[in-house]
């Protein structure tokens, strides 16, 4: 009797430890597990804003931790190739992943050795439309005021962006071919480098996004000349349109989450799933809106398909900047 009773304790514990595993198992991760995040920018960027608002809420839904690591350069392109190229596809290693710069990058390069299909894109999170600011102590208080500088001195205000194939180095390709103004591009190791030369005079403009500039727009620091969008932001009322400034200019950044190709599936449903709550907590939402961030959920296979489908529509246009 005894020994029948030792017996039916131990499979009784064992059948625990089973459910145990296999409820670990259906969630994707174990509690407190590490999930690594490559940002390829330099801290205080978009990029890095998206994790700072994100991470917490995401760690909270899915019981885990979330560590940045900073790669900055090549506007992205180191980061992704790690993630593309030397990540192993296990879940514990995912990246911040920008659009257009992630498909640009190795269109206009062909040194850069990685594309979108070597990675699993799990959500896109925000979509930030472009805009173009100056420091406070600019000269020039309008955007007619700026274009018509840049077009009596061709090639001689600078404009910083950041990086080459980001959508605000796009941003300023499109504004010369609609004014007819040649622009000193700039590029930096993130929007967040770009906006600090504006704001201290080091260049005379940046072409950015409004979830980065938002709160030195609104601290007096940065001067907003125009969006790059077809209707005005309640963030920004005042700050005109290109469009209202007579030139079709809609442009800006996306940013999400991609892991490297072939992750786990039960690790891929946990992120999505995680995204999903993070994506619909009105808490969540209320602190994206106090930041500036516009969100935009594309989740699991329409986010890939989106990228997918970047990379056909920025071809032909970045051959012509080539």
């Amino acid at each position: 009797m005894k020994l029948t009773k030792r017996l039916l304790m131990f499979a009784a514990a064992f059948l625990v430890t089973i459910n145990a595993t296999g409820a670990v198992h259906a969630e994707g991760y174990a509690p407190g597990e590490k999930i690594n995040v490559l940002i390829g920018f330099k801290p205080g960027g978009g990029s890095d804003n998206l994790a700072q608002l994100v991470e917490p809420f995401l760690a909270k839904a899915m019981n885990v931790t979330f560590v940045n690591q900073y790669i900055p350069g090549a506007a992205g392109a180191i980061a992704w190739t790690k993630l593309g190229n030397s990540t192993k596809n296990d879940g514990y290693t995912i990246s911040i992943t920008n659009s257009p710069m992630i498909v640009a990058n190795y269109l206009l390069n062909s040194e850069i050795k990685y594309n979108v299909k070597q990675f699993e894109p799990i959500a896109n999170v925000v979509t930030d439309p472009g805009i173009l600011v100056v420091g406070k102590d600019s000269p020039y208080k309008t955007a007619e005021e700026f274009f018509a500088a840049a077009k009596a001195n061709p090639d001689s205000l600078t404009v910083g962006n950041s990086g080459i194939g980001g959508d605000d180095f796009f941003s300023c390709i499109f504004l010369e071919r609609l004014t007819g103004v040649t622009l000193k591009k700039v590029p930096f190791k993130g929007d967040g480098p770009s906006m600090t030369a504006a704001m201290g005079g080091k260049i005379d403009a940046s072409s950015n996004n409004l979830g980065t500039v938002y709160q030195q727009i609104t601290a007096g620091n940065l001067r907003a000349l125009a969006i790059y969008s077809s209707k005005r932001n309640d963030l920004v009322p005042d700050v005109p349109t290109m469009k209202e400034l007579g030139y079709d200019l809609d442009n800006g950044s996306s940013r999400g989450f991609s892991a490297p190709m072939g992750i786990p599936a039960d690790k891929r449903a946990a992120l999505i799933a995680g995204f999903e709550k993070v994506l619909s907590d009105p808490e969540f939402l209320a602190e994206a809106e106090r930041r500036a961030q516009i969100i935009n959920p594309i989740i699991g296979d329409d986010y890939k398909k989106m990228l997918f489908d970047m990379e056909v529509e920025y071809k032909p246009i970045v051959d012509s900047v080539k």
